[in-house]
């Protein structure tokens, strides 16, 4: 994950220990969070943002479409589609792959998506998080992936 800009939290010499999930113990009881959960909040805030097309690249959900169709196959939920975190006991790291549509500004787009995961991660789940990594691995382009409309087939 790349380094953190000074001005944030310090959290030199804090290193994320890798468990399956996140613990919180209490006097009452203990919570677990488990990774996924984290990856499905993460997803969702980050299709909030206007511009954002897609999650995850071409080959990952092209995958995904292949696995759906088999039976018994697990595939990755739509919501943690292009969404990888790195969980510990009290913090998170998360890596987002998205597509943009044609037009936004990339990075303020970035900017807006790290702005509403950190929110939604820390208040749903009580985790600091330590970074989250936005790569663009596609531009929608208008009238990309749309079927021509006009009225009659080409061939028939």
């Amino acid at each position: 994950m790349a380094a953190k800009n000074p001005q944030e939290n310090d959290t030199a010499g804090t290193e994320l220990r890798r468990v399956d999930s996140a613990r919180a113990e209490s006097a009452q009881g203990r919570t677990v969070i488990a990774d996924h959960v984290v990856a499905k909040i993460a997803g969702m805030a980050a299709r909030q943002i206007r511009g954002v097309h897609h999650m995850g690249g071409n080959t990952a959900r092209a995958f995904d479409a292949v696995r759906e169709r088999i039976p018994g196959s697990t595939s990755t939920s739509t919501a943690a589609r292009g969404v990888s975190v790195e969980v510990g006991e009290r913090q998170a790291a998360v890596d987002i792959n998205l597509i943009v549509e044609y037009g936004a500004v990339i990075p303020d787009l970035a900017t807006e998506v790290r702005r509403n995961v950190v929110s939604a991660v820390e208040r749903m789940t009580g985790l600091e998080v330590t970074e989250v990594n936005v790569t663009v691995d596609d531009i929608r382009l208008p009238g990309e992936g749309e079927e021509t409309s006009g009225g009659e087939p080409r061939v028939r």
